[in-house]
């Protein structure tokens, strides 16, 4: 069974949004990252995530580091607005978004990642169909900006599964389901 695997850059406060303007990037960080998509055959966004990247990631070529898997890897989009995709391999997912995602991971592949798309990470913890969460923690304090949590929905609770902490000052956690952990350990 294909497994839902999520990633996000995020502050020591919590802030996820607009990372392209604070995050510090190395190349043992983007390395981790590149691992992440090679283990994936597929990439999942919610819209507004979706609408950043389909509006840079086509313009950058094969040079670019992750260029050529980001675009053409398939892509599905969970909104109920984004109506027309352009960036080629992209499927809108509609209707029930639990019950399609509950689908697609029972179908053959290699795992399915989501980068970035926080409200779209906060409804797969609510619905239980996040299999992994990995942090990027940057060593720096926002003060404001979209929150990863944001104080609403239910708790969920969670357990480390590995941390890696890289030369720029960034650690990697990673966090599963806390009943998957349990389960791995009882095997």
């Amino acid at each position: 069974m294909r497994k839902i695997n999520a990633w996000l850059f995020v502050s020591l406060d919590g802030v996820t949004e607009a990372p392209e303007k604070w995050v510090s990037g190395d190349d043992e960080m983007f390395a981790a990252q590149e691992a992440d998509y090679a283990a994936s055959d597929a990439l999942l966004l919610g819209r507004r995530t979706y609408e950043v990247f389909a509006a840079s990631w086509p313009q950058r070529g094969s040079e670019v580091a992750n260029a050529d898997w980001m675009n053409n890897t398939h892509k599905y989009v969970a909104s109920t607005t984004l109506e027309s995709p352009e960036w080629n391999n992209t499927t809108v997912i509609e209707g029930d978004v639990a019950e399609a995602l509950t689908r697609l991971k029972q179908e053959e592949g290699k795992n399915i990642s989501v980068n970035g798309s926080a409200t779209l990470v906060r409804s797969l913890l609510r619905d239980k169909l996040l299999d992994e969460l990995r942090l990027f923690v940057h060593p720096i304090v926002l003060g404001s900006g979209e929150r990863l949590f944001d104080g609403a929905g239910d708790q969920v609770a969670l357990k480390l599964a590995d941390s890696q902490p890289f030369s720029n000052g960034v650690i990697s956690l990673t966090y599963q389901p806390a009943d998957d952990v349990d389960q791995q350990r009882d095997e």
